[in-house]
């Protein structure tokens, strides 16, 4: 089985990668600006952008079982930089699709996108075919893949999912540009000895997953039955609910009231 990954050498697509391979995977594809960091045979990286079609198409060769589609510009750099995110996560998806499409045989395609598709009053339980209704520039460039890969699949190019995922708790290392970077923050950076600033208020409701059931998830995707799954190519990966309050009073029991002051 051949797999190719977009985005392999980021914090998810790399231990994506590590949970394919110990999955029995047979070649994994890594395409991304730098190498995978993996050291295995099985890995092969592909250097370059996803917008650019030659590097794809080099990506996916004479065909690819599963392309994994997590590159993406992050909501931050995203809104404030318009072009390059709609360019990047609208254009280049939809490049992929293409490329996809002309292969022998149409690849499972997973495409990770979010709960920023959605915005306005919602109910307290959000169902995965609740109506899209974006805030962001980010959000809009992920319902229109989202679209995009219902699409190809309703046309047969591909066997398409997209995956929603919550926010990921605890990202190790350093801040990205998501607007919700913060909610690793609020525990990273006091537990490191840093301070850390909550902008949002403590009772807002978050819906997060820890990186290892997010990845556990991923892996289920390729997996999952096309016919069970429907025309509608949308799944909402399982996440808990908790407040930035609830965070915090499990940092303050996990790493002490010194940990809880610097998060403010």
């Amino acid at each position: 089985m051949k797999i190719v990954v977009t985005g392999g050498a980021g914090f998810l697509g790399s231990r994506l990668i590590a949970a394919l391979l110990a999955d029995g995977a047979a070649r994994i594809v890594s395409l991304d600006r730098v190498a995978c960091p993996l050291d295995d045979p099985r890995v092969s990286s592909i250097i370059g952008s996803i917008d650019d079609a030659d590097t794809v198409a080099q990506a996916l060769g004479e065909g690819a079982d599963v392309v994994y589609h997590l590159a993406a510009v992050l909501s931050g750099q995203s809104e404030e930089d318009f072009d390059t995110g709609l360019h990047i996560n609208v254009d280049a998806t939809r490049l992929i699709l293409e490329q996809c499409r002309r292969l022998p045989r149409p690849p499972r395609f997973v495409f990770t996108s979010s709960l920023a598709v959605f915005g306005g009053q919602m109910p307290e339980v959000v169902p995965e075919t609740m109506a899209t209704l974006p805030q962001s520039s980010y959000g809009c460039g992920k319902a229109i893949g989202e679209l995009l890969v219902s699409e190809y699949s309703r046309k047969g190019f591909v066997d398409g999912l997209t995956v929603r995922l919550p926010t990921i708790c605890v990202r190790p290392g350093a801040p990205n540009s998501a607007a919700s970077s913060f909610v690793s923050g609020i525990i990273r950076e006091p537990v490191a000895g840093l301070p850390s600033d909550c902008p949002v208020p403590v009772d807002t409701r978050l819906w997060i997953s820890s990186p290892g059931t997010a990845i556990a998830n991923l892996v289920r995707a390729a997996r999952l039955d096309s016919a069970a799954i429907g025309l509608h190519r949308v799944l909402d990966l399982p996440g808990i609910t908790v407040t930035p309050a609830q965070m915090l009073d499990a940092l303050e029991r996990l790493a002490g009231a010194p940990a809880r002051a610097r998060a403010r």
